[in-house]
Protein backbone atom coordinates (compact mmCIF):
# COMPACT_ATOMS: atom_id res chain seq x y z
CA UNK A 1 0.00 0.00 0.00
CA UNK A 2 1.29 3.22 -0.97
CA UNK A 3 0.27 6.86 0.85
CA UNK A 4 0.61 9.75 -1.10
CA UNK A 5 1.64 13.36 0.98
CA UNK A 6 -0.90 15.82 0.44
CA UNK A 7 0.32 18.69 -1.26
CA UNK A 8 -1.79 22.55 -0.31
CA UNK A 9 -3.45 23.79 -2.93
CA UNK A 10 -2.20 26.79 -4.40
CA UNK A 11 -4.76 29.76 -2.46
CA UNK A 12 -6.32 33.18 -3.10
CA UNK A 13 -3.53 34.40 -0.40
CA UNK A 14 -0.73 32.57 -2.52
CA UNK A 15 -1.44 34.53 -5.72
CA UNK A 16 -2.15 37.58 -3.98
CA UNK A 17 1.46 37.28 -2.92
CA UNK A 18 2.57 36.19 -6.40
CA UNK A 19 1.15 39.25 -7.89
CA UNK A 20 3.05 41.67 -5.36
CA UNK A 21 5.61 39.98 -5.60
CA UNK A 22 5.93 40.24 -9.43
CA UNK A 23 4.76 43.94 -9.68
CA UNK A 24 7.46 45.12 -6.75
CA UNK A 25 10.13 43.77 -8.95
CA UNK A 26 8.73 44.91 -12.15
CA UNK A 27 8.49 48.82 -10.01
CA UNK A 28 11.69 48.40 -9.07
CA UNK A 29 13.00 48.11 -12.64
CA UNK A 30 10.76 50.90 -13.48
CA UNK A 31 8.31 48.22 -15.40
CA UNK A 32 4.47 48.43 -16.03
CA UNK A 33 2.88 45.47 -15.65
CA UNK A 34 -0.16 42.86 -15.74
CA UNK A 35 -0.12 39.98 -14.06
CA UNK A 36 -2.12 36.69 -13.99
CA UNK A 37 -2.27 33.71 -11.54
CA UNK A 38 -3.74 30.41 -12.08
CA UNK A 39 -4.91 27.52 -10.25
CA UNK A 40 -3.87 23.85 -11.21
CA UNK A 41 -6.68 23.98 -13.20
CA UNK A 42 -6.34 26.78 -15.36
CA UNK A 43 -8.74 28.86 -13.00
CA UNK A 44 -8.29 32.39 -12.87
CA UNK A 45 -7.41 33.07 -8.65
CA UNK A 46 -5.89 36.61 -9.66
CA UNK A 47 -5.61 39.29 -11.65
CA UNK A 48 -3.59 42.51 -12.03
CA UNK A 49 -3.54 44.82 -14.52
CA UNK A 50 -1.91 48.12 -13.33
CA UNK A 51 -3.75 51.80 -15.38
CA UNK A 52 -0.65 52.62 -16.96
CA UNK A 53 -0.07 49.08 -18.60
CA UNK A 54 -0.46 48.78 -22.33
CA UNK A 55 -4.14 47.34 -22.43
CA UNK A 56 -2.82 43.83 -24.17
CA UNK A 57 -0.72 42.99 -21.15
CA UNK A 58 -3.50 41.37 -19.45
CA UNK A 59 -4.10 38.96 -22.45
CA UNK A 60 -0.77 38.55 -22.92
CA UNK A 61 -0.06 37.88 -19.02
CA UNK A 62 -2.92 35.29 -19.30
CA UNK A 63 -1.51 33.48 -22.44
CA UNK A 64 1.98 32.87 -20.53
CA UNK A 65 0.38 31.91 -17.35
CA UNK A 66 -1.76 29.02 -19.35
CA UNK A 67 1.15 27.97 -21.30
CA UNK A 68 3.50 27.53 -18.23
CA UNK A 69 0.25 25.64 -16.80
CA UNK A 70 -0.12 23.46 -20.02
CA UNK A 71 3.25 22.62 -20.60
CA UNK A 72 4.63 22.57 -16.62
CA UNK A 73 7.36 24.88 -17.55
CA UNK A 74 8.74 28.66 -18.02
CA UNK A 75 8.17 30.33 -21.30
CA UNK A 76 11.30 31.93 -21.38
CA UNK A 77 12.50 27.93 -21.69
CA UNK A 78 10.19 27.66 -25.40
CA UNK A 79 11.21 30.59 -26.92
CA UNK A 80 12.97 28.03 -29.51
CA UNK A 81 10.79 25.78 -30.04
CA UNK A 82 8.69 27.47 -31.28
CA UNK A 83 10.01 28.87 -34.37
CA UNK A 84 8.72 28.08 -37.86
CA UNK A 85 10.03 24.47 -38.36
CA UNK A 86 10.51 23.62 -34.14
CA UNK A 87 8.18 21.55 -32.48
CA UNK A 88 5.72 23.30 -31.11
CA UNK A 89 4.89 25.58 -33.71
CA UNK A 90 1.41 24.49 -34.55
CA UNK A 91 1.05 23.07 -31.29
CA UNK A 92 -2.96 22.94 -30.46
CA UNK A 93 -4.02 23.58 -27.45
CA UNK A 94 -6.93 21.74 -25.17
CA UNK A 95 -8.44 25.63 -23.78
CA UNK A 96 -8.85 26.81 -27.46
CA UNK A 97 -6.30 29.79 -26.71
CA UNK A 98 -3.25 30.12 -28.85
CA UNK A 99 -0.21 29.25 -27.13
CA UNK A 100 1.77 32.66 -26.73
CA UNK A 101 5.58 31.22 -26.48
CA UNK A 102 7.30 34.57 -24.64
CA UNK A 103 9.12 34.51 -21.66
CA UNK A 104 6.86 35.76 -18.42
CA UNK A 105 4.98 32.69 -17.68
CA UNK A 106 6.66 30.38 -14.46
CA UNK A 107 4.86 27.48 -12.99
CA UNK A 108 4.62 27.17 -9.76
CA UNK A 109 5.53 23.45 -7.82
CA UNK A 110 4.77 22.80 -3.96
CA UNK A 111 5.97 19.62 -3.03
CA UNK A 112 7.23 18.82 -6.06
CA UNK A 113 3.70 19.17 -7.88
CA UNK A 114 2.25 21.58 -10.24
CA UNK A 115 -0.37 24.04 -8.23
CA UNK A 116 -0.87 26.78 -10.58
CA UNK A 117 1.14 29.48 -12.71
CA UNK A 118 1.81 32.93 -12.68
CA UNK A 119 2.25 35.10 -16.29
CA UNK A 120 3.60 38.62 -16.56
CA UNK A 121 3.03 41.12 -19.54
CA UNK A 122 4.11 44.45 -19.66
CA UNK A 123 8.19 44.49 -20.16
CA UNK A 124 10.59 43.43 -22.71
CA UNK A 125 10.36 39.25 -22.38
CA UNK A 126 13.45 38.92 -20.08
CA UNK A 127 12.05 41.52 -18.00
CA UNK A 128 9.10 39.87 -17.49
CA UNK A 129 10.27 36.37 -17.21
CA UNK A 130 12.30 37.85 -14.35
CA UNK A 131 9.37 39.47 -12.69
CA UNK A 132 7.40 36.20 -12.50
CA UNK A 133 10.76 33.78 -11.60
CA UNK A 134 10.83 36.83 -8.50
CA UNK A 135 7.21 36.16 -7.37
CA UNK A 136 7.58 32.40 -7.51
CA UNK A 137 11.24 32.85 -5.74
CA UNK A 138 9.14 34.72 -3.17
CA UNK A 139 6.41 32.31 -2.46
CA UNK A 140 8.78 29.35 -1.73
Amino acid sequence: MSTTTAVTPLTTQDAELLITAARRAAEASGVTVSVTVLDAGGHLLAFRRDDRAVLISGETSTRKAYTALQLDTPTADLVDAVQPGGPFHTLPTALDRPLLFIAGGVPVHRGGRLIGAIGVGGGAPEQDHAFAAAAVAALA
